[in-house]
């Protein structure tokens, strides 16, 4: 009779553990999100890069232009090796 006892509550602990989890699982995990959030926010707080242009407008159309690379002479790639075949 114990041992059905023993059987019974480890159920009924394992059944009651389930349902509080579910029930708390959200709140912890979303509080775990904001400290974690608030966290990398005041870590990397100093690592945005400040502006000295003026504030764009939505809308505006900004190009970049890559400076022109010059191109490197292509016909020496190397010297041709010629050779046969061997049956």
């Amino acid at each position: 009779m114990a041992f059905l006892k023993t059987i019974l509550v480890i159920l009924l602990v394992y059944y009651l553990l389930k349902i509080l989890a579910r029930m708390f699982a959200p709140k912890i995990l979303n509080y775990a999100a904001k400290k974690t959030e608030s966290h990398f926010r005041k870590t990397f707080e100093g690592f945005q890069p400040e502006s000295n242009q003026q504030e764009e407008q939505v809308g505006d159309v900004i190009i970049n232009k890559k400076s022109a690379k010059k191109k490197s002479n292509s016909e020496k790639v190397g010297e041709y090796i010629d050779f046969e075949e061997i049956d």
